[in-house]
């Protein structure tokens, strides 16, 4: 017996030996050359552990060694976080503009292939208002795009944080004037700067921009960003003093249920519903509508419909955390505050995405699917999943709140079927070849070949092929591999064979379409041996064209006497395969234009390299991606 304790007293010995190593490398490590209040924290735990009569682990073995060794770790971790959240508290940033904060989009919204990374503050439907600086720092990036962001800016804090400034119409001053240099240095509109800390800094309310209507915008607005500078997670604004007026809670429209396995089976919906309908108690408060009969067999998942808005705008946003209870006990959560943009396109496997983009619904997954990569889940085991139980009722509980802290809860009963109930639905066999999400996989038919590698699924899928006669102008047959509302996380690969005769000269002029709402969207593609091949992220309806037109390049407003005029505008677009470049060259020197894709419009505003006085040539030249040119050329005087 005296063996088994001297034993137990050494493995105890050897246990604290390697955990008093571990806390001390792991401070050192991780805290102590990082901040100086850090390094103190050390002081006070190797302080605590003397007071607590803890010595290092060469030192004679007491019997309350475990215990007095806990309490100082205990001890040290508290200071160690302490010291930390002191180091890293959230900065309270001001508002970027001199107007009420009105949100048109909020962080975390959902969106096609996306998630929404910050809020949309409205503009009052108006370009130009000033953007300010929310608290000092330093321009450390301009991007410069037709397409995202448009003109945005990327300003680093001392406080560790990044804020980002998108959809801008134009930059001021300095700012400016960077910007500009930059664009004559790459010969191109579309820049990616990034600055050292010295060179552009600003401070707390100093205007460096105008809001705009730049990029993919759809009207004016600013979009404003908060990021964790170190890895450029993006983080909800409404944590960084962005409170615009909230005390409306979350609005809950319908509910949606998913057999999980091959032999669960869910109760089916009302005649031509695509979800279980809700009734408000209140506010808050939500209940299925009567009459709603929800059972299940098996195991299953759930969806909500659900989105939020704000006291001072009706804009329909996201929400920020949401729990599934059943029978009092938590199987789901998921708190979107934070996002990777690695993983942005993850977003389709939280939501429903074909409901989304068949029935502009925002169902809300409330189970995690098989190839799903975002870390904004619960640690519940059942992730989700929900196993019910042949004749039982459960009760089910689920609450979601926003960004402001408003509650909304639909509650229900979710009965287990037996397996006689469940028979006695309707059923009908899925069609289509079996795609295995973690598994590559291959279809092919007459005339076309189409692989997708693993994990571009996110969950197993049953693919439809069909072939529907050729559209106009096509040089094939119209290929429809499932349908647009399914997502892809990468993208597969396509061969569709050329039917008609080309001309070999016309070759390098192929290229693969996909036709959605009847127009063709290109996709691009190469030619060999009688097939073209292209890379697609969309499933949809497939077919091959030829693109020999050139692109349209013409004068909007252009005239012989530019005298006192500030710019000119040129019109540019391609029928088909889409413009690839453009130049614009004035008395054979390169300036800068600026494309606003869905204008079809190029603009040059004259700047100090092309507002000489005098007789000038401007010669201007596109090129669409199969290799089609146009120019254009104009004499004018200044």
């Amino acid at each position: 017996m005296q063996n088994a304790r001297i034993s137990g007293d050494a493995e105890a010995q050897r246990r604290g030996e390697i955990s008093w190593r571990l806390a001390v490398a792991v401070a050192v490590g991780r805290h102590s050359f990082k901040r100086k209040n850090h390094c103190i924290s050390l002081r006070l735990c190797a302080s605590a552990s003397n007071q607590s009569g803890l010595k290092s682990p060469s030192s004679t073995h007491k019997p309350n060694y475990e215990v007095n060794h806990l309490k100082s770790l205990a001890f040290c971790a508290l200071n160690l976080v302490t010291a930390v959240a002191f180091s890293q508290e959230k900065p309270n940033f001001i508002h970027p503009m001199d107007l009420p904060l009105e949100v048109a989009g909020n962080f975390m919204e959902l969106r096609s292939n996306h998630f929404h990374s910050g809020l949309d503050m409205k503009t009052g439907g108006r370009i130009g208002q000033p953007v300010k600086a929310v608290a000092d720092g330093w321009i450390s990036r301009i991007k410069i795009s037709p397409w995202g962001y448009g003109k945005a800016v990327y300003i680093d804090h001392p406080s560790g944080y990044t804020t980002v400034y998108g959809h801008l119409d134009h930059l001021k001053g300095a700012f400016a004037e960077a910007t500009l240099e930059a664009q004559y240095k790459a010969r191109d509109f579309s820049i990616d700067k990034e600055f050292a800390r010295g060179e552009l800094p600003v401070t707390q309310g100093e205007v460096f921009a105008y809001s705009g209507n730049t990029g993919g915008s759809s009207g004016p607005h600013l979009h404003f960003e908060v990021r964790r500078t170190s890895d450029q997670h993006a983080l909800d604004p409404q944590a960084y003093g962005m409170n615009p007026p909230d005390n409306v809670p979350p609005s809950i429209f319908g509910l949606r249920t998913y057999a999980l396995g091959d032999s669960s089976r869910c109760s089916p919906y009302g005649t031509g519903a695509v979800g279980f309908p809700v009734t408000a108690l209140n506010d808050s408060t939500y209940m299925l509508k009567a009459g709603s009969n929800l059972s299940a067999y098996g195991t299953l998942g759930l969806a909500l419909n659900i989105t939020d808005s704000y006291s001072n705008s009706r804009n329909r946003c996201g929400v920020r955390y949401i729990t599934v209870s059943v029978d009092g006990a938590q199987v789901y959560s998921a708190h979107l505050d934070d996002i990777d943009f690695a993983k942005q396109r993850y977003c389709n496997a939280y939501m429903d995405f074909g409901m989304y983009t068949g029935n502009s619904m925002k169902y809300n997954r409330l189970y995690k699917l098989p190839n799903n990569g975002l870390r904004i889940y619960g640690n519940e085991m059942a992730q989700g999943r929900i196993t019910v139980e042949p004749g039982k009722d459960h009760a089910v509980q689920i609450v979601a709140t926003d960004a402001a802290g408003n509650r909304s809860k639909l509650t229900f009963v979710l009965h287990g079927a037996t397996a006689e109930e469940a028979a006695a639905w309707p059923s009908t066999p899925e069609p289509g070849q079996l795609f295995r999400y973690n598994e590559a996989n291959l279809l092919v038919q007459d005339g076309v070949r189409f692989s997708l590698p693993a994990a571009a699924l996110y969950d197993d899928e049953r693919i439809r092929y069909a072939v529907l006669p050729k559209p106009k102008d096509a040089l094939a047959p119209l290929h429809r591999i499932q349908d647009a509302n399914t997502p892809l996380q990468v993208s597969g690969e396509i061969d569709v064979a050329v039917q008609d005769n080309v001309d070999d000269k016309l070759n390098s002029k192929l290229l693969i379409v996909r036709i959605v709402k009847g127009k063709p969207v290109a996709e691009g593609g190469s030619y060999a041996n009688g097939v073209v091949t292209a890379k697609v992220r969309n499933f949809g309806d497939f077919t091959v064209m030829v693109d020999t037109l050139p692109p349209t390049l013409y004068n909007v407003d252009l005239k012989t006497n530019m005298t006192g005029r500030k710019g000119f505008k040129l019109k540019i677009g391609d029928g088909l395969s889409g413009i690839a470049s453009w130049e614009v060259k004035l008395d054979g020197k390169w300036i800068m234009m600026e494309y606003d894709p869905g204008a079809s419009i190029l603009e040059h505003t004259f700047d100090k390299y092309s507002s000489a006085p005098g007789k000038h040539q401007l010669e201007a030249s596109a090129v669409d991606e199969r290799g089609n040119k146009s120019a254009f050329s104009f004499e004018f005087t200044r």
